[in-house]
C-alpha cells in the first residue's frame, strides 16, 4: 500500500541573512501554514493543500468546513453538494398553509440511500490503475448486499476519475458524483471511498466515540480540529448503526491522523495507540451496512463441490415477498432528505425546532409543517 506522503517544500533563497531565531519562526510559521502530512489511513481530497475554514449551513444546520478550490470540504475526505448548502439559516420548510406547488424549490436535494441495492458507476478512461476500483467494488460485492452496475443511461451514479488525494461524497446526492483517487490511493482506499457514497461516515466522530477513545485537541493541527468533531457536536446526522465504536473499521482515523506534532491525536481511553487498517470492511462496516442496506449476502464459493439432491419435477410455487418502501428508514436514525435533516420516530418523521420535535410531511418534494 503506497503512502499518501508529501514533503514540505521549503524556500531557501534568503535564509542566510536570517538570524537563528527569525530561521526558527520562519520555519514554524511555514509549516502552519503550508500543506499537512497525510498516511495511508487518513484519506486527503487536498493532501497539498489547506483551505480557510467557514461555517456553512447545510441540510439547515451550520457545519464547520475546509474551503478549497471553491469546494466544501468536511473531514479531509468529504465534499458537500452545493446544492445544499446556503451561507445563511434558510427556510428549508415550509408552514402548514403553505402549497409547495406556488413555491421555489432552491434548497437541492440529497437522497441519501441508493435505491434498491444498487449503485451505477463508470470510470474516467483516464484513471490509472482501474484494477484497484474493480478490486474494490468485488470486495464489496462480495460482503454485502450492494451491488455495483455500470453506467449506462442512469443520471445517478458514481464517477471514479482522477484527482490529488482521495475524497467522495456521501449517500447518494443525485446526478454525477465523483470519487477522486490519486495514484497513490490504494485497493484499500477505494473501499473507503465507496463507503462515503453508500452513506458511511468516519467511524471516529460517532457520537458514543467518547467511551472508547479520547481525542488529544492540542496535538491536532491548527485549524483542522473540526475533523474531529463529533456528529452531534455539529448537528449532522452521522446514524450509529452498531452498538459501540469500531477500532478495525475501514472507516477510523489512524492515532496518528493530522497530527502537529508526531503526537498522536486519538488515543484508547487508556492512552494507548492502536492500529488501524485499509484492507477490508470490518465486521462493525458490515452488520452498519447490513442495516442501511438490508439483503441476502452473496455465499461465498465452495472450495469442493457439493452434492446436489435432484430438483423436485414440479416445485411448489412461491410467493415474492411483500416490498414496503417505507422499511429502508430506521425510527430512531436522521436522515437528510430533500435538503432537510429529518427524523424517524414512530414512523413519522420529524424536524428539531428549537429544544422541541415537530411533525413534518414530503409534499411534491418540500417538506411542509403539519398543523
Amino acid at each position: 500500500m503506497k503512502n499518501l506522503k508529501y514533503l514540505l517544500a521549503i524556500p531557501l533563497f534568503g535564509l542566510i541573512a536570517c538570524s537563528e531565531d527569525e530561521l526558527s519562526n520562519s520555519l514554524t510559521e511555514e509549516n502552519e501554514s503550508l500543506a499537512y502530512l497525510a498516511d495511508e489511513f487518513t484519506e486527503v481530497a487536498f493532501p497539498s493543500k489547506s483551505g480557510e475554514v467557514s461555517n456553512i449551513y447545510f441540510a439547515g444546520r451550520k457545519l464547520p468546513v475546509e474551503v478549497i478550490e471553491g469546494k466544501y470540504l468536511y473531514q479531509g475526505d468529504i465534499f458537500l453538494p452545493e446544492s445544499n448548502i446556503t451561507k445563511g439559516p434558510a427556510n428549508l420548510i415550509l408552514e402548514a398553509d403553505e402549497d409547495p406547488a406556488t413555491t421555489d424549490k432552491s434548497v437541492g436535494r440529497t437522497e441519501y440511500l441508493w435505491p434498491d441495492n444498487t449503485v451505477y458507476y463508470d470510470i474516467d478512461p483516464s484513471l490509472p490503475n482501474q484494477q484497484r476500483v474493480n478490486d474494490a467494488i468485488a470486495h464489496w460485492e462480495s460482503t454485502t448486499a450492494v451491488q455495483f452496475v455500470r453506467r449506462s443511461s442512469e443520471s445517478n451514479y458514481i464517477y471514479f476519475t482522477p484527482g490529488g488525494g482521495c475524497s467522495s461524497y456521501v449517500g447518494m446526492i443525485g446526478g454525477r458524483q465523483p470519487i477522486t483517487l490519486a495514484d497513490a490511493c490504494s485497493t484499500g482506499n477505494t473501499i473507503h471511498e465507496i463507503g462515503h457514497a453508500v452513506g458511511l461516515w468516519h467511524e471516529q466522530s460517532r457520537a458514543d466515540r467518547d467511551q472508547t477513545i479520547t481525542v488529544h485537541f492540542d496535538n491536532i493541527q491548527s485549524g483542522r480540529e473540526h475533523n474531529f468533531y463529533t456528529y452531534v457536536e455539529t448537528g449532522y446526522d452521522g446514524a450509529d448503526y452498531t452498538a459501540g465504536l469500531d477500532l478495525g473499521s475501514i472507516m477510523m482515523y489512524s492515532s496518528y491522523s493530522f497530527s502537529a506534532n508526531g503526537q498522536p491525536t486519538i488515543t484508547r481511553k487508556d492512552g494507548s495507540t492502536y492500529s488501524v487498517q485499509r484492507s477490508e470492511l470490518s465486521n462493525g462496516d458490515l452488520e452498519g451496512i447490513q442495516v442501511m442496506y438490508p439483503g441476502a449476502v452473496p455465499e461465498p464459493e465452495p472450495t469442493e463441490p457439493e452434492p446436489t439432491e435432484p430438483e423436485p419435477t414440479e416445485p411448489e410455487p412461491t410467493e415474492p415477498e411483500p416490498t414496503n418502501p417505507e422499511t429502508e428508514y430506521i425510527n430512531g436514525e436522521y436522515y437528510v432528505i430533500e435538503g432537510v435533516m429529518v427524523l424517524r420516530k414512530n414512523d413519522t418523521w420529524y424536524v428539531e425546532k428549537g429544544k422541541n420535535l415537530k411533525e413534518v410531511e414530503l409534499i411534491s418534494g418540500r417538506w411542509r409543517f403539519v398543523k
